[in-house]
């Protein structure tokens, strides 16, 4: 089990002190954003040389027009902490932790400034600045997370982890990026097999240049029934 650090004993407090007062303090829900394709392919959206794993030639196929740039933006904006999985928190260290601040780019803002969470046994010494490495018991340190005052804990890309938190129950709303692209190779954000999950779809958008962009909301299990054929007339 995670111990409590200070910090999140100090939030724990004042939410019980607001309690008794009756006072209600909103806390961080966990949402995710995936970049997709239309066959599925999550890997490698931003360039050729993002992430080439299992020899992965087809990286930079997501591209995004004004409208889609817009949203990813209002999205960062919302942001008050990040969770990332190994791969990825080293995929965005190794490009937005290390550019200069372009001064106009909310997304460079966010992660820059916020605190980011890294679910890893293997990372040892994270080099971007306001890193936190849980390396003990997941659950526990993400309900923790969850618990203090806030808008939104992220999570981006960081397809295992993902599907990890979502068969966990712990995904409050998931924004899904799908671009109007066949890949044909890559890792996909969904396997051939792995858990289910009901969505309810509370947004949807189409841009200029294709890009279809949903919010779902986790609604638990799938209810399952077979087609009855109607007697025709």
């Amino acid at each position: 089990m995670l111990s409590l650090t200070p910090d999140i004993l100090v939030v724990a407090s004042r939410r019980t002190d607001d309690q008794a007062h009756g006072k209600e303090t909103a806390t961080m829900k966990l949402t995710t954003t995936a970049q997709v394709s239309v066959d599925g392919v999550m890997q490698g959206p931003g360039g050729p040389d993002e992430d080439e794993r299992g020899v992965f030639e087809r990286g930079g196929w997501a591209h995004f027009d004004n409208e889609a740039g817009t949203v990813m933006d209002e999205i960062y904006q919302r942001a008050d902490a990040f969770l990332f999985g190994r791969r990825t928190y080293e995929i965005f260290a190794g490009s937005w932790g290390t550019w200069d601040d372009p001064g106009d780019s909310p997304i460079w803002t966010a992660l820059n400034t916020k605190p980011k969470y890294v679910a890893s046994t293997a990372l040892t010494d994270p080099q971007w600045a306001n890193t936190t490495v849980l390396a003990g018991e997941v659950t526990a340190a993400v309900g923790e997370l969850k618990a203090r005052p806030g808008r939104e804990l992220q999570v981006h890309g960081s397809g295992a982890l993902f599907r990890w938190l979502l068969d966990n129950d712990l995904v409050d709303e998931i924004n899904l990026f799908t671009f109007p692209v066949v890949v044909g190779q890559g890792t996909r954000l969904f396997p051939d097999t792995g858990p289910n999950a009901a969505l309810d779809l509370v947004d949807s958008r189409s841009t200029p240049k294709g890009v279809t962009i949903q919010v779902y909301r986790p609604t638990g299990r799938p209810q399952y029934g077979t087609v009855t054929p109607t007697p025709s007339t």
